[in-house]
C-alpha cells in the first residue's frame, strides 16, 4: 500500500512540474524549452552534414562514438554481423517454420506452415545483437516487425519480446507485428539519424545507428555559422547545456524510457521496465534531485565505451557517498556510507536482473539495498 501511495504521488508531482514549466499568463511570450530544438523533427528543411563533416573539427569525438553501441543500434543487413556470420537461421512454433538465409545478394525471411510460405528481404536489423537483433520489413505495403529475433545467449532465433509466445493462427499472423506509422517513427527515430524531417519519415535517407547529428541536430546550419565566424548562434544542440533532470528524463529517456513514459504504459511495462534506465533511476530512493551526479552522463560517456567493469563505477558512487562512517560529511559529499564495503558498489545496490524473454541479463538501475532472494521491485 504504502509503494503503491509513493508511486501516486510520484506520478502527481510529475504531473505538476509539467503544468510549471508549461503555464504562463496572458500575453507572456512562451518559454522555450532547452529541448525544443533537438530531434530531427524539430528541423524541416534543414539539411544533415553527415559523420563525416562532423569528424573534420571533432575527429577524436566523432571517431570514439562509432564504438559505441548507440553507433549500432540500427543495422542494414549487408553490415550485419550476425547475419553475415549466422545464417541460416530456424526456429519452430507449431506448425509454422522460420527461417533466415541468404538468397543472392538479399538475406530473407520466410515464414511457412509447412503449405504455403511468405518471403520478404530483411530492410533494417534493429539492435547491435549484444542482447539480441529484430527484423523490419516491407510486406502488403506497410512495416512489420518480425515475430521471431535472434538471440546472442541462444545463438538462433526465439520470440520476438513483447509479441505472444503462443501458436499463431495464420501465416499472416505467424509472419509479425504490422506496424503503426507511430511505431515506425519511433523505432527510427531512436534507432537512426536523418530519418525523419518534420513529422514525414523518409526510410530512403536513413542514416543506421545513433550518430552525431541523432543527438545535436543536423549540422547544415552549424557549419554554415562556424565557417561565417558567428560564435554567437552557432546553430546546434548541445545537449551538455542541460539540468540533470532533462538529461536523464527527457533527452536520454526520450529512447532509454522516462518516468512518465512508463507510467502510461499497461501495468507499468512489469518486469520488461527492467530495460528502461531513466525510469529505474527516478525510482531509486532519495535520487530524486536536481544533481549533475546522478545524470546518466555521470556515469556513461555517449562518445566512447560502454564500461563493464564494476569497479569503474566505484568512483561516481563515493562522488556522494563517504568511503566510510569515520569520514567527515561535507556539503556536497554527505549521503551515508556503505557499513558493508566501498568496493565493486553497483554488484550490489544496482544488481543484474534476468529478462527471461530476451535471454539477457540487464543492469537495474532502480539503485536500492537489493538483498538475495528479494522481489525486483516494478
Amino acid at each position: 500500500m504504502l509503494y503503491k501511495k509513493a508511486k501516486t504521488a510520484a506520478l502527481v508531482l510529475v504531473g505538476l512540474f509539467a503544468m510549471i514549466s508549461s503555464s504562463q499568463s496572458p500575453g507572456q511570450t512562451p518559454v522555450k524549452s532547452p529541448l525544443s530544438k533537438w530531434r530531427s523533427r524539430d528541423y524541416p528543411g534543414i539539411g544533415f552534414a553527415g559523420s563525416s563533416k562532423c569528424a573534420e573539427c571533432h575527429g577524436d569525438l566523432a571517431a570514439a562514438q562509432r564504438a559505441t553501441p548507440m553507433a549500432s543500434a540500427l543495422e542494414v543487413p549487408g553490415s550485419s554481423q550476425i547475419l553475415g556470420s549466422r545464417l541460416p537461421l530456424t526456429f519452430r512454433n507449431g506448425p509454422y517454420s522460420y527461417k533466415i538465409a541468404r538468397e543472392g545478394n538479399r538475406i530473407l525471411y520466410t515464414v511457412s506452415d509447412g503449405t504455403s510460405a511468405i518471403s520478404e528481404p530483411i530492410m533494417f536489423c534493429f539492435g547491435r545483437g549484444v542482447a539480441g537483433q529484430t527484423y523490419v520489413f516491407q510486406h502488403g505495403g506497410g512495416y512489420y516487425e518480425s515475430r521471431v529475433s535472434y538471440y546472442q545467449e541462444l545463438q538462433n532465433l526465439d520470440i520476438t519480446i513483447l509479441h505472444p509466445r503462443g501458436v499463431p493462427g495464420s501465416l499472416e499472423e505467424a509472419l509479425g507485428r504490422p506496424m503503426s506509422g507511430e511505431a515506425v517513427r519511433g523505432c527510427f527515430d531512436c534507432h537512426s539519424t536523418a530519418a525523419q524531417a518534420g513529422l514525414d519519415l523518409n526510410p530512403g535517407k536513413v542514416v543506421p545507428g545513433v550518430t552525431c547529428e541523432r543527438c545535436h541536430g543536423p549540422g547544415e546550419k552549424h557549419i554554415a555559422a562556424v565557417k561565417a565566424g558567428n560564435l554567437k548562434d552557432l546553430s546546434i544542440f548541445n545537449p551538455g547545456t542541460l539540468d540533470a533532470f532533462d538529461q536523464m528524463q527527457e533527452f536520454c529517456g526520450a529512447c532509454h524510457q522516462g518516468f512518465e513514459t512508463v507510467m502510461l504504459m499497461p501495468d507499468q511495462g512489469g518486469i520488461n521496465n527492467i530495460r528502461f534506465q531513466p525510469y529505474r533511476m527516478f525510482k531509486s530512493q532519495a535520487h530524486f534531485i536536481n544533481d549533475s551526479r546522478i545524470s546518466c552522463v555521470a556515469c556513461h560517456d555517449p562518445h566512447g565505451k560502454l564500461e563493464r567493469d564494476p569497479a569503474f563505477y566505484d568512483s561516481k558512487c563515493l562522488a556522494c557517498h563517504l568511503s566510510s562512517r569515520e569520514e567527515a560529511k561535507t556539503s556536497t559529499r554527505n549521503a551515508s556510507a556503505c557499513p558493508v564495503s566501498k568496493q565493486q558498489c553497483v554488484t550490489c545496490h544496482m544488481p543484474k536482473v534476468d529478462l527471461p524473454e530476451m535471454h539477457f541479463k540487464f543492469t537495474d538501475h532502480w539503485i536500492r539495498i537489493a538483498k538475495p532472494g528479494t522481489q525486483v521491485p516494478r
